[in-house]
């Protein structure tokens, strides 16, 4: 987990488990399009660290990283949840 040290700051670490549950939150909304999900955590990841940081560039890249690193974490829960081609 060091390697996250390298490009996610210690203060927007935080926002990752925050859009992981909005995350699921969206997925079990009947009439949310799976397609949208990753814009909209993208657009409060972005939100969420400028709150934290104030508005910079550094924030806006933060809030990048941090909506990556969620989607990214929701890809390898689902991967390893639904092993040998299952589909839930």
């Amino acid at each position: 987990m060091d390697f996250l040290y390298n490009y996610i700051i210690e203060q927007a670490l935080i926002v990752v488990p925050v859009l992981l549950v909005i995350g699921q939150i969206l997925k079990s909304t009947p009439k949310m399009s799976d397609w949208v999900i990753p814009y909209i955590l993208l657009a409060l990841g972005v939100l969420l660290t400028i709150a934290l940081m104030g508005f910079n560039a550094n924030a806006i890249i933060q809030g990048v990283l941090v909506a990556g690193a969620a989607v990214f974490a929701n890809q390898l829960y689902k991967q390893y949840v639904q092993k040998d081609g299952d589909s839930k």
